[in-house]
């Protein structure tokens, strides 16, 4: 499912999940003040754009108001951060990701009722890509760019079921991915069988391309 995204703050971790929500098959609206960094985005998101996410008018006239969700990435300006959630929030977008540079900054982004903030270097910009719409995927490690191991969650319509009956009859059969390891509880199953059965709540291990990943678990 193709969702609309504004990313705000384009440094070397907003780029990273603008990227990746792009390469994801997302609409991607980027933007910077930084003419430079948006330049660099070019071809890379749907819209780059340099403007100001303090400015409220900035945002009405690119239409925030109908994207899904924001990311909120400005870097060490505490200020702006919070100024720009604070705009996100009275616009009513459904949800809102920060990165907090230190705990002052985290404290107050969570005060602000932000969805969900973190705090990470860039390298996890791809992980917060990959999960922003994935509820089922808790971890994503990529290995080459658009290929890597993932942990999700088993959805509920696969519980009670076997790795044959789901479609996973062999090595990336069906779904193009490969199982490595069935967590259940404390548990962990190591290559499973085809005739291993998933309980609702186990956790898998999967290894195949990031558009396979995405399709599994949207």
């Amino acid at each position: 499912m193709k969702n609309q995204v504004i990313v705000i703050g384009l440094g070397r971790f907003g780029s990273s999940v603008a990227r990746s929500l792009y390469n994801l098959g997302h609409d991607v609206l980027a933007i910077d003040v930084n003419e430079e960094r948006v330049h660099n985005m070019m071809g890379q998101v749907t819209h780059p754009v340099t403007g100001n996410a303090t400015n409220e008018e900035t945002l009405q006239e690119l239409g925030i108001t109908e994207y899904d969700a924001a990311v909120v990435s400005i870097g060490t300006d505490l200020v702006a951060s919070v100024m720009t959630c604070v705009l996100l929030k009275t616009m009513n977008i459904n949800y809102i990701v920060a990165r907090a540079h230190d705990e002052l900054h985290l404290n107050t982004l969570e005060r602000l009722g932000v969805d969900k903030v973190i705090q990470a270097e860039s390298e996890m910009g791809t992980r917060v890509a990959h999960n922003l719409f994935n509820p089922n995927l808790q971890e994503y490690l990529e290995l080459v760019p658009n290929y890597g191991f993932s942990k999700i969650k088993t959805p509920e319509k696969w519980g009670n079921k076997t790795l044959k009956e789901l479609g996973f009859s062999g090595p990336r059969d069906k779904y193009g991915l490969a199982i490595l390891a069935i967590q259940h509880g404390s548990n962990i199953t190591l290559n499973p069988d085809t005739n291993e059965r998933l309980n609702t709540g186990d956790m898998l291990i999967i290894a195949g391309k990031d558009q396979l990943i995405e399709n599994l678990t949207s």
